[in-house]
């Protein structure tokens, strides 16, 4: 069975990624490239089609619908909000022609929001929980715990998209670490085949030379996911091992402003920290692999750890 959804959702994504380019080409749906950037291979990007989580929403509302229950409701509405969210900040974009959506604490505003009431829902559904044998009972440290980690990662995984496939696929390896600190049944087997697939497909056009990108509709989508399938687990904690890679970026870019605007200096040539390297003169998919080594490894180092507690 889960064979045949894994199918179904490729074949989804790949087909609808495909008409869904060719229709953004034809309207001329891609992104003005900031004028801060790193400044490589501007004039390529700049005419790359940027909306590809939209087919993402799309297949998050179908996998709802396929197996509907309050549990499935409550998981899938995290991704499907957050990637609203994102969307509201790509069709901005698009309709006022510039590298700048929805505005920053507006964007914040509406994250916080959707956090909030989603963490209090898995809270009253009976879910909410650090790491199974930890903090037992301690609802009042889960509850700012979950709420702080799950804005934190929908905001990492969209500060980490910013190379042909280096989010895409560093999700698909967060897939890959969860199977070890995750119970693989029900709910959670369906959701992350479903990811998986749809992931894949979207890989499918992404990886170097980018024929399309998610978008912050797509990294918004990919991060409140993350973060639910852990959550919802009674696994906050495991956020961390499995956004590893996420999180260094979150972290780099932190530095990055913290020196700038508290010592006047940059630690970093340019953050986050994938474009530092870029800026050192390494290739695009060079950096790209070797952050994906770095999650691979780290991560499972990690959950490892996390485990044996």
């Amino acid at each position: 069975m889960m064979f045949l959804t894994a199918l179904i959702f490729f074949a989804l994504s790949v087909i609808l990624q495909y008409f869904w380019i060719k229709y953004q080409r034809h309207i001329h749906l891609t992104q003005i490239q900031k004028s801060y950037g790193v400044n490589i291979d501007t004039e390529i990007k700049a005419k790359t089609p940027s909306m590809g989580g939209v087919i993402f929403l799309l297949l998050g509302v179908i996998a709802l619908l396929m197996d509907f229950s309050v549990d499935g409701l409550i998981f899938w509405s995290l991704p499907i909000l957050s990637g609203l969210i994102g969307f509201v900040d790509d069709w901005l974009k698009f309709r006022t022609h510039t590298s700048e959506g929805f505005k920053s604490l507006d964007k914040l505003k509406a994250q916080l929001l959707v956090c909030a009431v989603w963490v209090m829902a898995v809270f009253f559904r009976g879910k909410l929980g650090l790491w199974p044998g930890l903090f037992g009972g301690m609802w009042w440290l889960s509850i700012p715990v979950a709420f702080l980690m799950t804005a934190g990662t929908i905001n990492a995984v969209n500060i980490t998209d910013g190379l042909d496939g280096l989010a895409g696929g560093s999700f698909l390896i967060s897939l890959a670490v969860m199977l070890i600190m995750i119970p693989v049944d029900g709910l959670n087997a369906r959701a992350m085949t479903e990811l998986f697939a749809m992931t894949g497909g979207f890989m499918f056009f992404n990886t170097r030379p980018a024929k399309t990108f998610m978008g912050d509709t797509g990294s918004h989508f990919l991060g409140g996911a993350l973060a639910a399938l852990c959550v919802m687990n009674g696994r906050t904690l495991a956020i961390i091992p499995a956004g590893f890679i996420f999180i260094i970026e979150m972290l780099s870019s932190a530095i990055q402003i913290f020196t700038i605007r508290k010592l006047n200096r940059k630690i970093f040539l340019m953050a986050p920290l994938h474009h530092h390297f870029q800026k050192k003169g390494l290739d695009e998919t060079a950096v790209t692999i070797r952050f994906w080594l770095i999650h691979s490894v780290g991560g499972v180092m990690l959950a490892l750890l996390l485990i044996s507690l």
